[in-house]
């Protein structure tokens, strides 16, 4: 079985709990850039679309999308304190760190709030690095700047990613994906684009990783 050296997590939605506090932070200020609350059932419209249909369907510019998000990045550094890990993603990651991997986190929020979160949660010493990227839709291009920055081959990485555009970003680039099902994503949406795997459950998380090994 060949190996990988370095397992790369997304932190919204795959390692931290934080899709009802972005919700709740989005309806917040939802009104300030002219827009209309979430209703509870635009949760599920949400979970089994792609961003870019989503965009349409909400009637949404890109532009505002980044303005709100990077409102919500800003915002949600006073709720990190309050913030969890996914029932059973600490003993998961811990199990990979044993088996002497790299771990790394890419993500969009802010490397301060993934810091603290990390560290009120007794994981900061689990990460080798964490890398702050901004992206809606291009996150290939995070990719590909994380990978030159940290002398990275996508050939030696595996990724975790709760969303549709982790998986296309991921073909783009060349490293293959674990899907997990407990994200922004749901299974039906996600398996339309054809990961390498799918995790229902943090401890399916190793399962997977092991078979895009065997397989690679």
């Amino acid at each position: 079985m060949q190996t990988a050296r370095y397992i790369l997590f997304d932190f919204d939605g795959t390692l931290a709990d934080t899709l009802d506090l972005a919700f709740t932070l989005y309806n917040r200020i939802a009104g300030e850039y002219g827009c209309e609350p979430l209703k509870p059932e635009d949760k599920q419209i949400i979970a089994g679309g792609r961003p870019q249909d989503l965009l349409r369907e909400y009637n949404m510019p890109m532009k505002k999308l980044g303005l709100i998000t990077l409102r919500i990045r800003k915002d949600i550094h006073d709720q990190v304190p309050h913030m969890k890990p996914f029932e059973g993603i600490k003993e998961a990651v811990t199990a990979l760190k044993e088996r002497g991997y790299r771990l790394g986190i890419i993500t969009s929020n802010a490397r301060s709030n993934v810091g603290l979160f990390l560290e009120n949660n007794g994981m900061d010493r689990l990460f080798d690095f964490v890398y702050s990227g901004k992206s809606i839709f291009g996150k290939d291009k995070v990719f590909r700047r994380m990978f030159h920055k940290k002398n990275i081959s996508p050939s030696d990485a595996i990724y975790i990613g709760d969303e549709t555009r982790d998986i296309e970003a991921c073909k783009k680039v060349g490293i293959p994906i674990v899907s997990v099902t407990w994200g922004m994503n749901n299974r039906e949406i996600l398996s339309t684009l054809q990961p390498d795997q799918m995790a229902h459950s943090t401890q399916e998380i190793i399962r997977c990783i092991d078979n895009i090994l065997v397989h690679r």
